[in-house]
């Protein structure tokens, strides 16, 4: 049974796993993206999303919490900054993970954890691509 049993613990105990997600989330916004393990990536979800959702109220002491959280004065500077702002107004699902492959060292399932507001390739209008239909090269657009 898996009854409370919601949090994946990485194998870690509480301090090295809270340093850990706190690490990789200043990453995350710093970067808008990072490879890492697919268990990893899920459990950086869930303690990331909160944290953005949190940087929607721009007040000294929601600042003062989310810093508690990610002890990183550029990261937290950065998630208040103008270019989150359509972050800010998306209602939730900040994150995507991308699985991509295994590691080649022990087998691990390696994902790409990323933004969803900073990929481009995802939400350009311009990703034009050729197909050839019945001889005709017409132009189709990908993303609609």
């Amino acid at each position: 049974m898996n009854h409370r049993k919601k949090n994946n613990h990485l194998s870690r105990k509480y301090g090295h796993r809270k340093s850990i997600l706190s690490n990789m989330s200043s990453s995350l916004i710093k970067n808008k993206k990072i490879f890492t393990t697919l268990a990893k990536a899920k459990a950086l979800k869930k303690y990331v999303e909160p944290i953005i959702t949190k940087s929607k109220i721009n007040t000294t002491h929601s600042k003062r919490n989310i810093f508690s959280l990610l002890r990183d004065k550029i990261a937290v500077s950065e998630l208040f900054n103008e270019s989150f702002k359509k972050v800010r107004e998306r209602p939730g699902g900040y994150t995507r993970i991308i699985k991509i492959g295994f590691r080649s060292g022990d087998m691990a399932k390696v994902s790409l954890i990323e933004l969803v507001d900073f990929n481009n390739i995802y939400n350009s209008k311009k990703n034009l691509k050729l197909v050839r239909r019945s001889g005709k090269k017409k132009r189709v657009n990908l993303i609609e």
